[in-house]
């Protein structure tokens, strides 16, 4: 029989590994814009990510965290099985999809995974609607926010250096996306590392680690921020591709307004405690400038096939995610 403490550290150490992916995972999305356009070399780009990545603690709350670990599925019900199962459907997602090159969301395939965990262990009574209700409805929201947003960005910029001379707007933009970039990789890191964080922290409340009162404990906090930085600084090449020029060519204006849109959007979301998809937002963005060129200077093929990744990402996980649980219950069984 596995000591409960060192089935704990395990369970941890996986979960930051889910983290580490979601980084690797999702480093496209903070990097796509400022490599498509040229202003910084990839190696070069994913420093600037990776440590903007780990910095957003110092600057948002933990909604997302608490909405994670307890808004989702009653953290009554959690257990090492349901959390195994929640980990292994969203890790085998993450790297399936990775491995073809497909930018689907890391968040919602954890959440996907404890959804079909959950309820494999305890059917429908321990879903939380009304946190899987706003999860789901940022499927929809997030993208089509970070589209209105960029859209109105590319206008207002647009407008703003009518009187400029080609070579000082790209001059200006060239530096303004430093900013932009840095922006939206902090609201990466803000957003997606605290589903993690929620994750450990409803573990470690089932193993009755935090006094009875759930909270997300400080070394939770930068584990979670560390690993993720740290999967952003090894970089999402195959992804890089697909989101920086096959949906459409950026120019390093339209690509300040992208990164700044999804930033906006991800801050919006992250102080309301919604877990959304950074990759469901700067998608979203990347198609909103590009249409303010011209409807026809958008890869429409390639950006519908992103869309059907993400509609099947949560049943996907989900199915996964029950899987692993009973895989954890029948070696409890067996080794138990």
């Amino acid at each position: 029989m596995v000591d409960a403490g060192v089935l704990l550290i395990v369970l941890i150490a996986v979960a930051l590994a889910f983290d580490f992916l979601n980084g690797l995972h999702d480093a496209a999305n903070s990097i796509a814009t400022i490599v498509s356009t040229r202003v910084l070399p990839a190696n070069y780009a994913v420093m600037w990510a990776a440590f903007f990545n780990f910095i957003a603690f110092l600057v948002f709350p933990l909604h997302v965290a608490s909405t994670v670990g307890k808004g989702i599925i009653d953290a009554q019900i959690i257990s090492d099985a349901v959390i195994f199962g929640a980990l292994g459907g969203a890790i085998t997602w993450n790297v399936l999809t990775w491995l073809l090159g497909i930018p689907s969301s890391s968040s919602h395939a954890l959440i996907g995974g404890l959804l079909g965990a959950g309820m494999a262990k305890a059917g429908l009574d321990p879903v939380v609607w009304s946190g899987v209700i706003k999860t789901a409805a940022g499927i929809v929201i997030s993208p089509t926010l970070g589209f209105l947003l960029a859209l109105t960005l590319v206008l207002i910029v647009s407008w703003t250096f009518l009187r400029s001379t080609p070579a000082f707007a790209d001059s200006a933009f060239r530096k303004l996306q430093f900013v932009s970039a840095s922006l939206f990789s902090l609201g990466h890191g803000g957003n997606d590392a605290q589903k993690t964080m929620g994750i450990i922290a409803v573990l470690l409340y089932s193993h009755g680690q935090l006094g009875g009162e759930f909270h997300v404990p400080f070394w939770v906090v930068i584990s979670c921020q560390a690993a993720m930085g740290l999967g952003t600084l090894m970089g999402g090449w195959r992804i890089v591709h697909t989101m920086g020029s096959r949906i459409t060519r950026l120019s390093p204006q339209q690509g300040f307004c992208a990164e700044t849109g999804g930033a906006l959007a991800l801050f919006f979301f992250t102080n309301l405690g919604i877990p959304v998809s950074t990759t469901h937002t700067i998608t979203g963005c990347i198609v909103g400038v590009g249409a303010a060129r011209r409807v026809s200077a958008v890869r429409w093929g390639v950006a519908g096939r992103i869309v059907w990744a993400w509609v099947i990402t949560l049943p996907a996980a989900a199915l996964m995610g029950a899987g692993f649980y009973f895989l954890a219950r029948l070696g409890d069984r067996l080794f138990g």
